[in-house]
């Protein structure tokens, strides 16, 4: 087939994709949460339906739409795909903006069929490859200033200081960087603590923790591949939550099948490890719903072989029948194709008394969904250390009511220093701080 003949096919492809070819989704996302979410039978498609938003950015002072009795409003704006945000014990906040590093080997005309429709998104556009800080100022203002803090990066995304130590989590890499405080740019060069898996790079980000005791660092590596297409070879320590000690760089795989952990956070009553995680795709617009869970030692949680314990995924070959016996549930089901990609247990009190206690989860959003779901910060309640409810969506706005456009998406949350929710928007290019009204 000529080139021509190619790009002609493609056209039609993407034309018949970007209609949905006639798959709309049976559950709303709340519908399909919890523990026991409703699980239908899976399907088979040569290429996904897609629904994907034409990136519109946020025009003439538009903003986000909040939840009764909270207020949002702008901290920094035009930054460079803005993905994790890090509050600083001084107040100052740490954002790394970043994407992909472009490296992704496209092996199949689905994949390619597939980047071009999530392209017009934006969410696909270059990323800058550094860390800013945002500093508030002091004299009444609200107005927040920043600093470019560390650059030359390789697609940053998480972030934790230990003691005067800082730890950046590239693509490839854990760096380490000296952090006094109050200073507003780091010009020594990052030194490795250890190497991340980085071939392909399906997934990218590389979510990260501290342990309480500062002796751990968790880390999330997604896996290199929808359902191991790509060849289990290239998922060596994918698809898993790894321990890393920080005296010696030497690291583990703490807990293993899970497809994209990110996220990660301690949950503040029971000092569990918890993650929200991005399921397999190309099944069905309600199959499988993305998750929040605690992250147990030792745990198999079933990809790629199965899902939500143990429903087998014939696509994942060759089976392994034995793994998937040992397979085990997530905790709580957060609705099919939410892609979330942040987490904060909140424990301030600059947000109404519904919102203490719980998590806030950043949802990018769907793209092989019809109607839409995600692009949404939604909250979940717990009680007694476990999730509680179905989510409630909090801030909302980010695609439009008719679901053509799209303004922002947003991915990683912090609660800073005076209690406010911050939450870091990709598509949209800006950083956002929500508060009670009247705060």
């Amino acid at each position: 087939m000529d080139k021509a003949t190619l790009s002609s096919v493609l056209v039609i492809v993407l034309a018949a994709s970007i209609s949905g070819c006639g798959e709309r989704a049976r559950y709303n996302p709340e519908n399909q949460s919890g523990a026991n979410p409703p699980l239908p039978a899976g399907r088979n498609f040569f290429t996904p339906p897609m629904q994907v938003p034409k990136y519109v950015g946020w025009q003439n002072g538009e903003k986000p739409k909040v939840a009764d009795g909270l207020k949002i409003e702008e901290i920094a704006s035009g930054l460079q795909h803005p993905r994790q945000v890090y509050v600083l014990p001084n107040g100052d906040i740490l954002v790394a903006e970043s994407n992909g590093p472009d490296d992704e080997a496209v092996t199949t005309p689905k994949q390619l069929i597939a980047g071009l429709i999530e392209g017009r998104s934006g969410k696909k556009a270059k990323g800058a490859n550094r860390i800013t800080l945002l500093r508030k100022r002091t004299d009444g203002s609200g107005r927040w200033d920043r600093y470019p803090f560390i650059d030359h990066l390789h697609s940053p995304f998480g972030m934790q200081l230990v003691g005067d130590t800082l730890y950046v989590a590239d693509t490839d890499a854990i760096l380490t960087y000296p952090y006094k405080t109050g200073e507003t740019s780091i010009s020594t060069r990052g030194v490795e603590l250890t190497d991340l898996p980085d071939t392909i790079n399906h997934h990218w980000t590389k979510a990260l923790l501290a342990s309480p005791d500062g002796k751990k660092l968790y880390v999330g590596v997604g896996s290199n591949s929808n359902v191991g297409e790509n060849g289990l070879e290239v998922e060596y320590r994918r698809a898993n939550v790894l321990e890393v000690d920080i005296a010696t760089g030497g690291s583990r795989i703490y807990a293993a099948g899970i497809r994209n952990p990110t996220g990660l956070q301690w949950e503040p009553k029971t000092g569990r490890l918890w993650a929200v995680a991005n399921e397999r795709d190309e099944i069905g617009a309600d199959l499988v719903p993305d998750y929040l869970t605690s992250v147990k030692e030792g745990v198999f949680y079933g990809w790629p072989y199965s899902y939500y314990g143990q429903h087998v995924d014939r696509r994942a070959q060759p089976q392994r029948p034995d793994l998937v016996a040992k397979a085990i549930r997530p905790d709580y089901a957060i609705g099919s194709h939410v892609a979330p990609l942040g987490l904060l247990f909140y424990t301030g009190s600059n947000l109404p008394t519904q919102y203490q206690g719980g998590a806030f989860i950043g949802e990018h959003g769907s793209w092989d969904r019809s109607p839409l779901s995600g692009y949404a910060v939604a909250y979940v309640a717990f009680e007694n250390g476990q999730p509680v409810g179905a989510p409630k969506p909090v801030v909302t706005g980010f695609a439009s009511d008719d679901e053509k456009e799209l303004h922002g998406a947003p991915v990683g949350l912090a609660q800073d220093k005076d209690g406010a929710l911050i939450i870091a928007d990709d598509v949209g290019n800006t950083v956002w701080r929500v508060t009670k009204m009247g705060s």
